[in-house]
């Protein structure tokens, strides 16, 4: 086969590109006279063969210029040092981007986690504990945080090191640096101290959950049994032979008088997870299952809880509220609750299309024939501030919207749409308004 001769690797646009800046190197001459059919700039070969061998070359061949083949190498090796100068750039704009967004979480976070005012029941902060269980969780948790954070420090600081020393310098030795295997010193110690590391979090992991789980009720507790239902709390006191929902009342632990609320956890259907940030830890409540937990707050006020295990499409919406009272006021409210309904001879009416309807299938009115155990006791439904579990207000329209249609308020709530014309609603509705 007849040989070609070595041909230079510039396309024809680079070379107009370079004809274009350097108009005053060939001022007169146009690029068709340098380039071949293939669109390539053609050199004489290297090594001249035999005539037998030669291929036909045009007479009109000719032989770039050195000073035209000199600057169109320093043209691409200028490209080629800004092409590479770009990408640096772009790696490292995009590096501190990721920098950026990572502090700024890190600032959010921490805006939300300790910019909160402290008796703000709206945020359930786990970083403002006000019970012994939620105290020794946020002191746990402190400690990991500070442990992990010295280790993300150590590691990054090495890494910035290691970049910042080692990184490619212009005219600089590129062969691989010597590789070294083998260091008694260095496996060792990172066999060791992660070692250590793990020891010391299991042992104050393992130290939090003993004091949480085992710890001895006094003579002077309260004792509640707590019911998760889809998707609403039930909240029983044997003792008091209180039944009430979605609100959990409580008395506050002082220490000269410390009065901690001990819980029975159980569950009527599936899985869920009793958790109120500012008092305790999560405990999942299993059917067939009896879980305990306890809290002792130090501070009276509202403090929000959620279910906190997956357990249905309107798990989102299965809020709690527990009332941490004082003495007085939760011996008021225990002695309003263990009175009957309140009769009222104006809302018979409403009284009777609750009794006649479905609606004593599922709910319990001490004093009526409605003793259902399927939804929440109504017997004082409006001492409640909120309903449908804690998604609303307590007040006469929402209470209109939510027995006309549940899922206008709470989609997937297992409470049926009674159906009823716009008279028997508003009975109805003015009769549970006097039960209080």
């Amino acid at each position: 086969m007849l040989s070609r001769p070595p041909t230079l690797p510039v396309r024809v646009n680079v070379v107009k590109r370079v004809l274009s800046m350097s108009r005053a190197l060939v001022p007169r001459m146009p690029l068709s006279a340098w380039t071949d059919a293939r669109g390539q700039i053609p050199c004489r070969p290297a090594v001249q063969r035999s005539s037998a061998l030669q291929p036909a070359w045009p007479p009109t061949l000719l032989v770039m210029p050195p000073s035209l083949s000199t600057e169109i190498g320093r043209e691409l090796w200028w490209q080629a040092r800004q092409m590479r100068c770009s990408e640096q750039t772009r790696i490292l704009v995009s590096k501190a981007a990721g920098v950026v967004v990572l502090l700024t979480g890190f600032m959010l976070a921490a805006r939300l986690c300790f910019g909160v005012q402290a008796d703000s029941p709206q945020s359930p902060n786990i970083f403002r504990p006000e019970s012994t269980p939620a105290d020794s969780i946020f002191h746990l948790a402190l400690l990991v945080l500070t442990i992990t954070g010295l280790i993300f420090l150590l590691v990054f600081s090495l890494i910035v090191y290691s970049i910042v020393k080692y990184r490619r310098r212009e005219g600089g030795d590129h062969s691989e640096p010597p590789q070294v295997y083998g260091s008694n010193q260095v496996e060792l110690a990172w066999t060791v101290i992660p070692v250590l590391i793990v020891l010391v979090l299991f042992l104050a992991t393992a130290r939090v959950i003993h004091s949480v789980q085992d710890a001895p009720e006094p003579p002077i507790s309260m004792r509640v049994t707590a019911i998760g239902h889809q998707f609403w709390w039930e909240f029983r006191y044997p003792r008091l032979g209180i039944v009430t929902a979605n609100e959990l009342h409580v008395p506050v632990s002082d220490p000269s008088r410390p009065t901690p609320t001990f819980l029975t956890l159980l569950s009527a259907d599936t899985d869920h997870s009793f958790w109120v940030p500012r008092l305790a830890g999560k405990t999942d409540l299993i059917p067939n299952r009896v879980n305990d937990t306890w809290i002792d707050p130090r501070q009276t006020g509202i403090y929000l809880g959620q279910c906190a295990q997956y357990c249905g499409v309107e798990h989102a919406k299965m809020l709690l509220r527990v009332y941490v009272d004082s003495r007085e006021q939760f011996d008021q409210w225990v002695q309003h609750q263990e009175a009957a309904a309140a009769s009222d001879s104006s809302v018979e009416e409403g009284r009777r299309i609750f009794e006649s309807t479905g609606c004593i299938n599922c709910h319990t009115i001490r004093g009526t024939v409605a003793s259902g155990r399927f939804g929440p006791d109504l017997t004082h439904l409006m001492s409640r501030d909120t309903i449908a579990s804690g998604i609303a207000p307590n007040t006469p329209a929402n209470l209109r919207e939510w027995i006309e249609d549940p899922d206008s308020m709470k989609e997937g709530s297992l409470m049926p749409a009674m159906k009823l014309n716009d008279g028997d609603l508003d009975a109805l509705v003015a009769y549970l308004g006097t039960l209080r």
